[in-house]
């Protein structure tokens, strides 16, 4: 269903990881003569938070974002400052109900969408309530 569990706060002070970096590209066609050692650290907080004040991680639980690459239990990195777009991934909260759907604004009005054809869009009515919590920025997948 692509619901979120339990969105957790990046505190501003606090680095997500700070991990060695390799110095070249590893191949990931034919394998390459590339040097065998790491050579310095790469901070994940500069590559993949914007705004570390409105960040937030947010597990995924189910298959309706499969399309998008986004399976379930794979981790999103959330910014709630993000101004959404048409064809941004969200999480949105409608009628009290949290969801991670594409966000599509139509001419007939506003569509949660599902990136796997085994579940329908989601037409917005009128008077329900929805709200944007944030825009998906990045998704750490697990291979």
């Amino acid at each position: 269903m692509g619901v979120i569990i339990g969105p957790r706060v990046i505190d501003a002070g606090t680095s997500l990881l700070s991990v060695p970096i390799s110095p070249v590209p590893v191949a990931a066609g034919f394998p390459s003569p590339a040097q065998d050692y790491f050579d310095g650290r790469i901070d994940l907080n500069e590559h993949l938070i914007k705004d570390i004040t409105s960040t937030y991680v947010v597990r995924v639980s189910g298959d309706s974002m499969e399309g998008a690459g986004i399976s379930d239990g794979d981790e999103l990195i959330v910014n709630r400052a993000l101004e959404p777009r048409d064809g941004s991934v969200v999480v949105a909260v409608l009628d009290g109900e949290l969801t991670i759907k594409r966000l599509r604004l139509t001419a007939s009005g506003v569509v949660l969408q599902a990136d796997n054809p085994r579940y329908p869009d989601i037409r917005v009515p009128g008077l329900s309530d929805l709200i944007i919590w944030g825009v998906a920025t990045r998704c750490l997948h697990h291979v």
